[in-house]
């Protein structure tokens, strides 16, 4: 494995971990505000003035407006609104049903959606099929993920 390549699975483990801490910081951001749109609001505000300052600093010369106007609806709002929805189901569920299994159910979903993306070539991607590896893997998370939920 090279360096470049164990950096970004660091870089990936600690995305991932940041998204697990994301969950209890913003269910109690829900208690204490009074409602989990409430938190989940507050969430996107900060991520978009963060994300606008570092479009300001490092992508202002790279943004076509003439581009933006051809993009299609869905990704135009998609991406947002999948967001949102994800944020605020986390937020809702982990007080109820605990962090890991919250995170372990989204990992199972992210991976059984991606299998679908890739064996139907969605979204312009290289069409990937279905093996049994692949399937067998993604069950294995699922079963996992149960594990972690029910028992």
């Amino acid at each position: 494995m090279s360096v470049q390549d164990f950096s970004l699975t660091l870089v990936a483990l600690l995305a991932g971990g940041f998204i697990a801490l994301q969950a209890p910081i913003n269910a109690e951001v829900a208690t204490r505000l009074g409602h989990p749109l409430t938190a989940a609001t507050m969430s996107f505000c900060v991520g978009t003035a963060a994300l606008i300052v570092l479009t300001v600093l490092f992508a202002r010369h790279s943004t076509h407006v003439e581009a933006l106007k051809m993009l299609p609806l869905y990704m135009l709002l998609g991406g947002g609104l999948l967001g949102a929805v994800y944020v605020t189901v986390n937020l809702v569920l982990a007080p109820h049903i605990g962090v890991a299994a919250v995170m372990a159910l989204g990992i199972a979903g992210e991976l059984f959606t991606a299998l679908l993306i890739d064996r139907l070539g969605l979204f312009d991607l290289l069409e990937r099929g279905s093996t049994l590896g692949r399937v067998g893997g993604v069950a294995m998370v699922l079963a996992g993920a149960l594990t972690v939920r029910f028992l």
